[in-house]
């Protein structure tokens, strides 16, 4: 009895190594943006000259290239521009009328 429950003892630990091991895998090979949040906001600026900052977020898109999601303000239009973070090349960029909400 004692010889099985040991067993499982170990085999459940080696679960958690394993698991554990792997997430910090993961960690250890994520890389940071080559281009900062800073450099994204000028790309956009270059984009949309006089706009304003509403909000700026990363997105870890897996298998596509990660981005810095920029959203301008220039008068009553916002401007979506999601830029490469690892060239700094716009990917897409929209336009939508600012809500009177915002």
């Amino acid at each position: 009895m004692n010889t099985i429950t040991k067993f499982v003892a170990a085999g459940a630990g080696a679960v958690v190594l394993v698991a554990g091991g792997g997430a910090a895998y993961a960690a250890a090979t994520a890389t940071a943006p080559k281009v900062t949040a800073e450099r994204a906001i000028e790309i956009a600026h270059k984009q949309v000259p006089g706009g304003w900052v509403k909000e700026v977020s990363y997105d870890g898109r897996g298998n596509r290239p990660d981005v810095w999601e920029v959203e301008l303000v220039k008068g009553n239009v916002d401007h979506d521009l999601d830029v490469d973070a690892a060239t700094g090349k716009v990917l897409s960029q929209g336009t939508d009328r600012t809500d009177d909400d915002d």
